[in-house]
This record gives structure tokens, sequence and C-alpha cells, in this order.
């Protein structure tokens, strides 16, 4: 019984060995083509600034005129801004400020967003690419072809001020008076060359993409008012900086050009903030 025993061990050993054999790598055989699985990579942010303390005081001031006339305290609460209420300040995080002067008032808002992707498959700032192409198409912007110079048949002077052939949008955007979106500058001139420039449009050189909004409406039954967006996507964070006038004067026009310059300068303030 022992000498049976140890015969089926040895050739129990010897099977065991027998299928063993040969280059060593037969698991990856049986599965012809199968590719290791890897894990993009995560985004470069995995944090946001504090909202309310993300723009200089000096910034502020020049953003809101009429902030510096006030007394200290007055001051401080006007510059402090209003944090956004959110839930997770390291995915979202955002800030208002808002001033009157005797010309009229004006606001300032900004919203951080950090864009996670749950997909292994898919990074960070993938993710956030393709949220800020959905924020982009959903502006509207008018088409290059479309803007007075381009093979669009509007011409600087159509409806509401601008030429992208979309009235149903440019309608939404503007119930003024002179019915301008954009273009219109304080002295109501409408060249080609102020048109094209002020219209709302894809931005070059902030970030990793951008786009600017301008939108003239009426508050109530007189006051206009007037609010230019700026957003741009850093990696896997999204930037909306949304600055808004409204003069006292119902005849008044809130000026395009300045708000739009000022608006893109804060946005290269937050670019380099972001970058540091």
């Amino acid at each position: 019984m022992a000498y049976a025993s140890g015969a089926v061990l040895i050739a129990a050993l010897a099977a065991g060995c027998s299928s063993g054999t040969g280059t060593g790598d037969s698991a990856t055989d049986s599965k012809p083509g199968a590719v290791a699985s890897s894990t993009a990579p995560p985004g470069r942010y995995r944090t946001l600034p504090e909202a309310c303390r993300s723009i200089a005081p000096a910034t502020l001031k020049d953003l809101l005129p009429g902030a510096a006339e006030l007394p200290e305290a007055q001051q401080e609460k006007v510059f402090d801004g209003s944090p956004a209420v959110t839930y997770d300040t390291d995915r979202r995080a955002g800030c208002r400020w808002k001033t009157e002067a005797p010309d009229g008032a004006r606001s300032l808002f900004v919203d951080f967003e950090r864009v996670v992707s749950y997909d292994p498959a898919v990074s960070d700032d993938d993710r956030a690419r393709a949220v800020y192409a959905k924020k982009e198409e959903a502006a509207d912007l008018p088409s290059a072809s479309a803007l007075p110079g381009g093979t669009g048949n509007s011409t600087p002077d159509s409806p509401s001020g601008t030429a992208s052939g979309k009235p149903g949008k440019d309608a939404g955007k503007s119930t003024a008076a002179d019915g301008k979106t954009g273009g219109d500058t304080t002295d109501g001139s409408t060249d080609g060359s102020t048109v094209e420039s002020l219209q709302p449009r894809v931005l070059d050189s902030l970030g990793d993409g951008a786009f600017l909004d301008d939108l003239l409406t009426r508050a109530g039954s007189t006051a206009q008012h007037r609010t230019v967006s700026v957003v741009f996507r850093t990696s896997n964070v999204i930037v909306t900086i949304q600055y808004t006038a409204q003069p006292v004067l119902s005849t008044e026009v809130p000026d395009s050009k300045e708000l739009q310059e000022k608006a893109q300068a804060l946005g290269r303030k937050l670019v380099e903030r972001f970058s540091e």
C-alpha cells in the first residue's frame, strides 16, 4: 500500500510539472489582445481658493466705483463680499460683491467649479473640458461668419445690434430702447469694427479655453442693466465672472467696452492666481 501511494504521488507531481512547462505566459496567451488597465491622471487642482479672498482690495476698488468713498467700516463690509452657499468648498466656491454710487450700482460675482471625473478612464481635465464646452454651447455665441465683415447677411445696424442672425437669442438679450446687445458705446457709436470687437465671442489666451457674453436687459419698467460674463477653464477648474452695471438714469446705457475690459482683466488676474 505504501508503494502504491508513492507511485500515485510521483504521477501527480509529474502531471503538475507537465502542465506548467512552456514559456510561462500561458495566462496571457489565454486572453489574446488583453490590455492592462490604466487610470486617467487626476486634475491639477485638488482644492479651490477662498472665493471672497481671491480678488485684491485694489482690484475691487476699481471694479466697484463708489466703495472707496464709503466710511471705512462700510468699505470693509463691501470688500468682504458675501460667500455663496455651497456644500463642499473644495468642489464649488463663489462670492458676490455689490456697491451703490450716486450714478448707479455695480455688482460682481465669481464662481469656481472644480470638476472631478469619477470614470477612471476619463481624466479630470477631459471631464472639465466637456463641462466647459456645454457652457460655451449654451451661451449661443454668434458665429464668426455672422459678425460684421463676415460672410453672414446681417449688418452692423441690424436689430439688437448684433449680427448673429439669431433673432430669438438677441431679442431675449436686449429690451433696451436702443436695442443693442454689445457693440454700443457711451457715445452711441456703432461702427462695424466696434460692434465686432464687442460681440459675445470666444476669447484667446485666457486659460485653456474662454468665452465672453454680454447681456443688456431692463430691470422693472425703466432701469437698464448690463451683465458681462467671462467664463474660462484652467485644467480641471472652471471660473465664471459676472460683472453688472445698472445706471440710475433710465436713458443711460451701461458702457459695454468698459465692463468687458474690466471683466477680462479680472479673468487674467484669476488665471495668474491659479498658476501660482
